[in-house]
């Protein structure tokens, strides 16, 4: 990004003041801390690595970009489809709401900054819809995007870390910054791949989101 308008809107769009809800969800980490499958800042790092490499996370950021494209052609058909594609891909009920709903949030903030954009009207919306079509619009490169959109993702699941295990705020941002290679190499690897790569393996994030509907007592909402 050469000019510093399309930086300051990413560090607005990944912001943890963004108003969508984001840090009330943890995606199963609580039920893996409750189990005791997460019990430290080493294992939560490993743990994050794993899905920045095999995860949900990673089809979610290619189709985030295919969005992204979409958006740019101004091609409502696409947008709707992969959508609705990302929608059939939750591997759960709560994963599936979490997406719903931040995605709404920020199409309706979106709605209000932008009131007269034509790319917000698919309903429900995920947020990587929502997100890309925000990036496209703000005129984010899309490599940045990725790499906000991933680095966004591991902040919240860093933060819901902090409050369950607990961890300090030193070890938080330990985390973070070790996962700068994973972030990068992912970022790169996502924009690669092929409509018949969109695959991934995380079925252990997905039993730990199954197994936490019924967790006795919960502080996230995933």
């Amino acid at each position: 990004m050469n000019s510093p308008q399309p930086l300051l809107s990413l560090l607005q769009l990944v912001s943890p003041a963004l108003p969508v809800g984001a840090y009330s969800y943890s995606e199963g980490i609580e039920t893996l801390v409750q189990s005791e499958q997460i019990t430290n800042a080493a294992e939560l790092e490993q743990w994050l690595i794993y899905e920045l490499s095999y995860g949900a996370i990673r089809v979610e950021a290619a189709v985030m970009a295919r969005v992204y494209g979409a958006a740019l052609e101004a091609d409502l058909q696409q947008i709707s489809v992969w959508n609705q594609w990302l929608s059939a891909l939750r591997e759960t009920a709560e994963l599936r709401e979490q997406s719903w709903q931040m995605g709404w949030s920020l199409l309706r903030l979106l709605r209000e900054l932008q009131p007269d954009s034509g790319l917000l009207q698919c309903d429900p919306c995920n947020f990587a819809t929502a997100f890309a079509v925000a990036a496209a619009g703000w005129q984010i490169e899309l490599s940045a995007a990725t790499l906000g959109y991933l680095q966004s993702w591991a902040a919240n699941l860093v933060n819901a870390g902090l409050r369950l295990i607990p961890l300090g705020q030193t070890q938080g941002q330990r985390i973070l910054l070790n996962l700068q290679p994973q972030l990068e190499q992912t970022g790169a690897e996502v924009l690669q791949l092929t409509d018949a790569q969109l695959e991934c393996c995380s079925w252990g994030a997905s039993i730990a989101s199954m197994q936490h509907e019924t967790l006795y007592s919960r502080l996230f909402r995933s």
